[in-house]
């Protein structure tokens, strides 16, 4: 019966790891919906912010705002990468990761320098190990982002973006599309597109308003709103994706403890049923020969 005893011991391992995946499961399931409203409350503030600055930047395009300048050349590049600080929530960090090391490697090889925010304690590690310039990180975000822990990171990277010593600006992420999937994103922050600022909303608005103290000095400070609130939204909904990637990873790792449980039970019975099948040998042999 030493055999069994192991596999007893197998089992009851295999079990107390099941309680905890199943605990942790439904703790992603609670928190992914908080993380869902929290998403959806971001959205609607960042579009009224582009909506008076679209306003503003039509109508003042002499602005001189160094937020909103195009830079011709591009010599250095920065990065504001979002990742978890705690793991166990399937390939989500790995393929966020490796989109930005991707472009990393792509900038290096034309010569072009990379300075990087991080966002999450996963994308520092990361960037420590390969030797990555990081200007600025902030860790243990929480369940609840606050934006005024992150005010000096991104403060830090925009400066550098005014005073040219940064020409473009990457906001990489994870993009929540459903429960089930979450992709890797990157999109330009610096300098703001286009299609951004010339946005008319579809023309609804064409009345003229007086700003105070100066159009100008309202647009820079919308400006500066406008990115940390896209920044805002990017981290609440990396945080979603996390909660329901590390959902769907603990759900597969207890099933899959469940049917590990299932084969240890079965190997059990079988090593069980031996060891009777011996022993009733034995007592029949012994009584024979009586």
């Amino acid at each position: 019966m030493a055999v069994g005893k192991e596999i007893l011991t197998k089992i009851r391992s295999v079990q107390n790891t099941q309680k905890i995946t199943k605990a942790m499961q439904m703790v992603s399931t609670s928190k992914m919906r908080k993380t869902q409203d929290r998403m959806r409350l971001a959205r609607p503030y960042a579009d009224q912010v582009r909506l008076v600055m679209n306003r503003l930047a039509q109508t003042n395009a002499d602005h001189g705002i160094k937020l909103l300048e195009e830079h011709q050349a591009k010599e250095r590049v920065g990065f504001i990468l979002i990742t978890s600080d705690k793991g166990l929530c399937g390939g989500l960090n790995a393929n966020v990761l490796k989109k930005f090391f991707a472009q990393v490697q792509e900038y290096q090889n034309q010569g072009i320098g990379v300075e990087v925010v991080c966002l999450g304690s996963k994308g520092l590690l990361a960037c420590q190990r390969v030797g990555l310039n990081v200007i600025a990180s902030v860790t243990n975000l929480g369940d609840t982002p606050k934006m005024e822990t992150m005010l000096g990171a991104l403060t830090e990277i925009f400066q550098r973006y005014e005073k040219h010593e940064l020409d473009v600006i990457h906001l990489v992420s994870s993009q929540f599309v459903n429960t089930m999937k979450q992709e890797s994103r990157s999109e330009i922050l610096l300098p703001i597109g286009k299609e951004i600022l010339n946005e008319n909303n579809g023309g609804q608005y064409n009345w003229d308003y007086k700003y105070e103290p100066s159009p100008i000095v309202v647009l820079e400070y919308l400006v500066r709103r406008y990115l940390e609130s896209v920044v805002y939204e990017a981290l609440c909904e990396n945080m979603a994706a996390e909660q329901a990637a590390r959902m769907v990873a603990m759900k597969a790792a207890t099933d899959n403890a469940g049917n590990a449980i299932k084969e240890l039970r079965l190997v059990y019975n079988k090593s069980r049923q031996a060891a009777i099948t011996t022993e009733l040998s034995e007592i029949v042999a012994g009584a024979a020969a009586v």
